[in-house]
C-alpha cells in the first residue's frame, strides 16, 4: 500500500477485508497519479467550490464523513442487529472512496482549487466509479459512490449508501446554508 495513501487515510486499516482494503487503496493512488493535486494539496485546499472563503479541508471534511459513518453504522448494529445489517467494510470503503473523482474534477488556478475542464464534463460520482471499477472494487462500494450525490437521488440506496449520503449532506449543507 501507497505510503502516501495510508498517510492520507490511516482509517483504511478499519477495512477487516485485505482485498478490499487493498482496492481502496489502490483506487486512492491511481486517482493521485492521475490528479494534478497532490496529498499536500488535499490538506489544504476546501472540501467544496460551492461555499466561498471555507477554510475545511478537502481531507478534514472526508475524514470527518468516515468517522461519521462508521459511528453510525456500528449504531444501526447495535440498535438494529439484523432487522438493518450493515455491511461495515462496504461502508467505510464506499465513504473512503465517494469523494475519489474530485481528484480528477479539479484543477489548480492561481494556487487555488477549480472545476477543470474535465470536471464540467462529468461529475465526481461518475470519475469516482470508473476509477473504482478499474481497480476492480466491488458493485457495492461503487453504488456508494454513485449514490452518495444528487446524482444518486434516482436510485435506490443500499443501507451502506444511505448512511454515507446523508453524513456528506449533513456535513455540508450547514456550511452551503450559511451563505444564505
Amino acid at each position: 500500500m501507497n505510503q502516501n495513501v495510508l498517510e492520507l487515510w490511516p482509517e483504511l486499516m478499519w477495512i477487516q477485508e485485505e482485498d478490499l482494503r487493498e482496492k481502496t487503496a489502490r483506487t486512492w493512488e491511481i486517482a493521485l497519479e492521475r490528479s494534478v493535486l497532490t496529498a499536500d494539496d488535499l490538506n489544504t485546499i476546501p472540501f467544496t467550490l460551492l461555499v466561498p472563503n471555507l477554510k475545511v479541508t478537502f481531507m478534514a471534511h472526508k475524514r470527518a464523513v468516515v468517522h461519521i459513518a462508521r459511528d453510525a453504522g456500528l449504531k444501526c448494529k447495535e440498535f438494529f442487529g439484523d432487522d438493518l445489517p450493515v455491511d461495515m467494510d462496504v461502508l467505510i470503503a464506499g465513504a473512503i472512496l465517494a469523494d475519489v473523482g474530485k481528484l480528477l474534477e479539479y484543477e489548480m488556478k492561481d494556487g487555488k482549487a477549480v472545476q477543470g475542464k474535465y470536471g464540467a464534463y462529468l461529475r465526481h460520482p461518475f470519475s469516482g466509479v470508473a476509477l473504482a471499477e478499474e481497480c476492480e472494487v466491488p458493485a457495492a462500494v461503487c453504488h456508494i459512490i454513485a449514490a452518495h450525490a444528487h446524482e444518486g437521488d434516482l436510485v435506490k440506496r443500499t443501507t451502506e449508501a444511505y448512511l454515507v449520503h446523508h453524513v456528506d449532506f449533513m456535513t455540508f449543507l450547514p456550511f452551503k446554508e450559511r451563505l444564505k
